[in-house]
């Protein structure tokens, strides 16, 4: 069960001091952090939390503080053997367990593609 937070009075926002924020960003944006994990964990609703960044980075542009560059992860590509039965004509295969397989091939129609997947739930 999830836990409730009841809040009285004339106030009902809750309200983070500057500190409390910085240690969410910093939480929520570390290698390998989810922001939604983070959000759950401290009772914080993801989209604060992007705004919050979004405030940080503009008020760092407008001081001319430095702000870290946020890059991508670096795709890396292996040579990977193909099993004995891959089929190179076929965009996508579905393993269906006990050894059965659906291909797709990527000349089919996406209607078809829908239906096959759809009726695969």
């Amino acid at each position: 069960m999830g836990q409730t937070t009841v809040m009285t009075g004339p106030e009902r926002r809750q309200r983070w001091s500057e500190e409390e924020r910085l240690e969410i960003l910093a939480e929520a944006f570390a290698p390998g952090a989810c922001v939604a994990d983070v959000s759950r964990r401290r009772d914080v609703s993801t989209s604060l939390i992007y705004t919050w960044r979004r405030k940080l980075r503009e008020k760092s542009a407008a001081a001319s503080l430095p702000v870290p560059e946020i890059n991508f992860a670096q795709a890396v590509l292996a040579d990977d053997e193909q099993p004995a039965d891959h089929d190179q004509c076929a965009a996508i295969t579905v393993e269906l367990g006990e050894g059965r397989q659906v291909r797709i091939s990527s000349s089919a129609p996406a209607a078809l593609v829908s239906a096959i997947l759809k009726a695969l739930r």
